[in-house]
């Protein structure tokens, strides 16, 4: 007589509840990349969300540790899609930055409030509000500007940028051009700062020629 196989039985109510706090961050990132952190109330999420406010309770402790997750998520997702275009990318380093930037440029210059950046959208808000939120914040940025600077430096030593300043520096200075940008851009509504912003990165990124060989 055959045995019997144990078959494992999939853990559907785990997988439910994944789906309700998946959903829950999702329709906070377009409700929060709109109106902000604050201006969103628990009771509007979760109607938005169609989740009754005990779900809401038995995957965050509060709205503070639901921001936090938020961000957590948001940066997560976004540092994937960098080492997709950076990392992964075709065409030289200096090409995939350019990419890269051009992206932003388009994301930002648009009335999509699930394409925002939430670094941009709720940086300032939520900074003096929890220091979790703040803390990461500031963990989500520097994954950025490190992945930035990563390819900053395989385009110089692969040839295809000539620079003579520090990559990390460097990519600190231009996601801190870039997120002054996006946030006149939203200011004026106009998306020149975006532009203006595509062109100095441009200009820092390619026009740093090879120092001049000295004379023998």
């Amino acid at each position: 007589m055959m045995a019997a196989m144990n078959i494992p039985i999939p853990d559907t109510t785990r997988d439910r509840s994944h789906d309700v706090r998946q959903h829950m961050l999702d329709t906070a990132q377009r409700m929060m990349g709109q109106k902000g952190f604050t201006a969103v109330g628990l009771s509007e999420l979760l109607s938005a969300a169609g989740v009754p406010k005990g779900s809401f309770y038995h995957h965050f402790a509060s709205k503070e540790a639901f921001g936090e997750a938020l961000l957590t998520r948001y940066f997560t997702n976004y540092i994937q899609y960098m080492d997709e275009v950076l990392v992964g990318g075709t065409g030289t380093a200096a090409e995939r930055l350019m990419r890269y930037w051009q992206h932003w440029q388009d994301t930002q210059a648009i009335e999509d409030p699930e394409g925002k950046c939430l670094a941009v959208k709720l940086g300032a808000e939520v900074s003096d509000l929890s220091e979790s939120m703040r803390t990461a914040l500031k963990q989500g940025t520097q994954s950025i500007i490190q992945r930035i600077g990563q390819c900053i430096e395989i385009g110089r030593l692969e040839g295809s940028l000539h620079l003579h300043t520090d990559s990390m520096q460097l990519a600190e200075t231009l996601y801190q051009l870039w997120l002054g940008a996006s946030l006149l851009a939203k200011i004026t509504r106009d998306r020149k700062p975006l532009e203006a912003a595509y062109a100095a990165t441009a200009q820092l990124l390619h026009n740093h020629k090879p120092a001049p060989s000295a004379s023998p």
